[in-house]
């Protein structure tokens, strides 16, 4: 997962901010497409919207490693990757 710039989602009558990216791929055929899922999460990564890429032509070609796929596929959402995902920890360790 990584974080997003805050991105607006309309869910349920109201507008909520997507600050968390999650994507995986799907699926891979090794020569010439790649399927991907996606969702845009808020904190605490309540879902706001989900689905499906597919990476085919000079984008695949270009496709070498999971940088590239995170790349492709924020560019395709127009999103803003500003870093990885790191959970906030809910029992932070307390000095005794």
């Amino acid at each position: 997962m990584k974080q997003i710039q805050q991105v607006n989602i309309w869910q349920g009558g109201s507008s909520k901010s997507g600050t968390v990216l999650n994507a995986y791929v799907i699926s891979d055929n090794l020569l010439d497409s790649a399927n991907f899922y996606y969702s845009i999460l808020s904190e605490p990564l309540e879902l706001l919207t989900q689905g499906n890429l597919t990476m085919t032509g000079a984008a695949y070609d270009l496709y070498s490693s999971n940088e590239d796929a995170w790349d492709w596929i924020s560019t395709q959402l127009n999103v803003v990757i500003t870093g990885d995902y790191v959970p906030v920890d809910p029992d932070p360790i307390i000095p005794e």
